[in-house]
């Protein structure tokens, strides 16, 4: 699986950085998740600069893409140019968004009236651009998901992974992450996030998580 990180001049770098760092845990099975910007280089928000990894069309002809969130995505969701660049297509595609990166989901005509998730900073101009806000860290609806709070990168990674691959992906690869001593209480978590928004309810097996290594 191809996953384009969709990562803007002004991006947090939690949002792009964690969500890629978990999903490159699929190398082995093939996937890859690439940092994609309309520039070769982008400043996030603390005066990080990074090279992408692929441009912005390539957004189109990824199996799976996420938007990240940032101090200049309220520009960026006005930014018809850029907009016009973001053929994406929920009914071929994973697509997650998170925080800020929810409003351009909302521009893009890809949330509706479904009720989304994002930060609180964000939650006024979302809720403008007529959308339902939820007061939680994730929600999904068929293939589009929304997270809210830069930790909630993690729940993506999680929920892409479990639906592209499977559910002890993803608790393998948050276990992984997870911090020594807390990993079984992460996965859980992670687990309890994602798992009601699969297509088939698995019940996360937390007896398998601690028996992951990392």
């Amino acid at each position: 699986m191809q996953i384009a990180i969709l990562t803007f001049e002004g991006f947090n770098e939690l949002d792009s950085f964690i969500a890629a760092g978990i999903l490159n845990r699929m190398k082995p099975k093939g996937w890859q998740a690439h940092i994609t910007c309309p520039a070769e280089q982008v400043t996030s928000m603390n005066g990080v600069t990074v090279q992408r990894q692929r441009p912005l069309s390539f957004a189109a002809e990824a199996d799976a893409v996420l938007i990240g969130s940032g101090i200049l995505t309220r520009d960026i969701a006005s930014d018809t140019g850029i907009l016009s660049q973001l053929q994406l297509d929920p009914k071929r595609q994973l697509i997650g968004a998170q925080c800020s990166g929810t409003l351009l989901l909302a521009k893009l005509g890809l949330v509706g009236d479904l009720p989304a998730c994002t930060d609180l900073t964000t939650k006024p101009w979302v809720i403008e651009a007529g959308v339902n806000v939820l007061d939680a860290p994730f929600v999904a609806h068929g293939n589009v998901a929304t997270a809210g709070g830069c930790l909630a990168s993690q729940y993506l990674a999680a929920w892409m992974i479990a639906r592209g691959a499977s559910l002890n992906d993803a608790a393998e690869a948050m276990h992984y992450v997870a911090p020594v001593g807390e990993k079984d209480a992460y996965v859980s978590r992670a687990l309890a996030a994602v798992s009601p928004f699969l297509p088939t309810a698995e019940a996360p097996m937390l007896e398998d998580a601690s028996g992951l290594q990392a």
